[in-house]
């Protein structure tokens, strides 16, 4: 039995071989992996559909990122491939699985976003790791891009470090707005009595219908512009104003607020010439290894 089920998948693999429009490296794309992958770049691309060629392209630079993966043991487990596609399904504002049935309602397979996904987290790691001295942006480079674009007088007292605790105080799912008022009665009280942050974790850790959260660290340039107006106008040690959210009434503890060299503009600024040495790199690296990869087209 075992030997029969062996030689069953061998000749599937071989039929898929057979069926293959190019082999690379050992591994088949199939027309239905190009038309898959047409569908999925339509539907992320915002509606662009890509032409044939440039997807059919796009899988062999998947396969080649894959195996160049292999060669530094970098590889992703079912798990974490799962891992990456419901990350994505929260960062779109759903779960998993109703990422799936969006997918599988315009005619794709969840497997062709998880194969892309793979792809691309293996690639970043190695682009990342093998050429990190290079992608290294220094500070004059980002003073430079600064004054191109005109946001050098933009003065350094504008950005700061904040040191912050938030506090969740519970509210029952499903509570009626008296029960959500009375939690946010009681979270102003506590913003008259707190006073600084180890008095609210001393409160907190005692409370069992609410918590602290570990300390958080941002500077003005992770921030949006609103929070950041917000915790400038809060006094160090307090708390800012009750919101409610899906978890209860939240609010932050300020625990420190100094000043910061890294402004958002600078943030931008270096962001940007990251993305591009990032780029330009990993263009390079994948032309070297389409080059040295057996790339085998057997029919358009």
């Amino acid at each position: 039995m075992l030997l029969a089920g062996g030689m069953a998948l061998v000749a599937a693999g071989d039929a898929r071989a057979q069926n293959a429009v190019v082999v690379v490296n050992g591994d088949p794309i199939t027309n239905f992996d190009i038309e898959q992958r047409i569908k999925l770049v339509g539907l992320s691309g915002g509606g662009k559909v890509p032409s044939r060629q440039e997807a059919l392209e796009e899988l062999i630079n998947d396969r080649v990122k894959v195996k160049e993966g292999k060669k530094f043991n970098i590889e992703m487990s079912a798990a974490e491939v799962d891992a990456q596609y419901s990350t994505m399904a929260v960062r779109l504002r759903m779960n998993a699985d109703q990422l799936s049935k969006v997918l599988e309602g315009r005619g794709i397979r969840p497997d062709t976003l998880k194969a892309r996904l793979k792809a691309d987290y293996i690639w970043t790691q190695i682009v990342r790791g093998r050429f990190s001295q290079s992608l290294i942006v220094n500070e004059k480079d980002v003073e430079k891009a600064i004054e191109v674009k005109g946001d050098s007088k933009e003065p350094s007292t504008d950005s700061f470090e904040y040191k912050m605790r938030p506090v969740v105080l519970f509210v029952a799912k499903g509570a009626e707005k008296s029960a959500i008022d009375l939690r946010k009665k009681d979270a102003e009280t506590l913003r008259s009595r707190i006073q600084n942050c180890d008095q609210a974790d001393s409160y907190f850790r005692s409370l069992r219908d609410g918590i602290i959260k570990d300390q958080v660290v941002k500077t003005s340039a992770d921030l949006p512009q609103a929070l950041r107006e917000l915790l400038d106008k809060t006094p160090v040690g307090q708390m800012t104003p009750p919101e409610v959210t899906r978890a209860g009434v939240e609010m932050v503890v300020l625990c420190s607020r100094a000043p910061s060299t890294e402004t958002p503009a600078k943030r931008e600024a270096r962001e940007k010439l990251f993305a591009q040495k990032y780029d330009t790199q990993a263009k390079k690296y994948l032309e070297e290894a389409r080059r040295s990869s057996m790339i085998e087209y057997r029919q358009q």
